[in-house]
């Protein structure tokens, strides 16, 4: 079977037309049925169900089509890379995650991919929600493990990995951190810490005042070490999210799952990447990455 054959195939059917097809192709009609004909002799099977003029796709054609598009794709990539690998040209991928995540799933994945692929080099950064978007929406960065706070854009792949478990981080020394879990309700008097850029202040406290409902007022810090000092001191809480329902080993800082109503507060986190620029590369990290937060 050669990939020509398939490429044909592909464009008969995207075209419903032999003539168009073979004109796009840039061989004549004869031929190009001649070898839809001969793909269906090496497969044994009617791809084209012919009557008269037209035609329709048969059962085992509309199966065969799907999946010869997943096929080509990955062939084309192959030979990209290949070609890449003879110029000597080194290849980057650029990762980005949401700096208040605190499982292992990400840098469980960078390891694995690591291994697998030790030739790739790979650019990490890591930032809160608006940053991370921005950089994804810039070309900046190929992927990002982040948090959904946006309907899902036709324009990326939207990959849900987990349902992760809300917790806040508050001092040891402070009454809450005698409770075994705090409700939503009972911070209502108390700052929420924030990790937020210059200029995403607001976003970011509107976005916890309508996705949580936290009322007490906000502390803005640039990063994760001044936020968690923060917490420590006792001025206010962090809220962070995990996967894992695990003691916390601080002595500073105590770690208590978040409730609403009695129930867990949960947050989406998801890959994000754009259809534009996928490679064989993003979508093989994609998917160990899914395979870390499956397992």
């Amino acid at each position: 079977m050669l990939f020509r054959q398939i490429q044909y195939f592909q464009a008969v059917v995207e075209k419903h037309s032999f003539s168009e097809a073979a004109e796009i192709c840039h061989i004549s009609q004869s031929a190009i049925s001649q070898q839809i004909k001969a793909l269906e002799e090496d497969l044994g099977v009617t791809l084209l169900d012919r009557k008269g003029r037209s035609f329709a796709l048969t059962p085992a054609g509309s199966h065969f089509y799907r999946k010869s598009l997943v096929i080509l794709s990955d062939m084309d990539l192959i030979i990209k890379e290949t070609k890449r690998i003879a110029k000597g040209e080194i290849f980057e991928l650029k990762l980005g995650y949401l700096s208040t995540y605190s499982g292992t799933e990400f840098q469980d994945a960078i390891a694995a991919f690591s291994q697998k692929y030790p030739d790739i080099d790979l650019s990490i950064r890591t930032g809160n929600h608006e940053d991370l978007y921005t950089w994804l929406i810039s070309g900046q960065i190929d992927l990002v493990l982040n948090d959904q706070r946006r309907v899902f854009s036709r324009d990326y792949h939207n990959l849900v990995l987990e349902e992760a478990k809300t917790f806040i981080e508050i001092s040891s020394h402070h009454p809450f951190s005698k409770l075994e879990s705090i409700e939503v309700s009972d911070l209502k008097n108390m700052p929420c810490i924030i990790v937020a850029g210059p200029g995403q202040e607001q976003t970011e406290a509107d976005y916890y005042k309508g996705a949580f409902g936290f009322s007490g007022g906000f502390i803005f810090v640039r990063s994760m070490p001044e936020a968690r000092l923060v917490a420590a001191s006792g001025r206010g809480f962090l809220p962070l999210d995990d996967t894992r329902d695990e003691i916390y080993f601080d002595k500073s800082i105590s770690r208590l799952p978040l409730t609403l109503r009695g129930e867990r507060v949960t947050r989406k986190y998801c890959a994000f990447w754009s259809i534009e620029n996928s490679g064989y590369y993003i979508e093989e990290f994609a998917e160990i990455l899914k395979t870390h937060f499956s397992s």
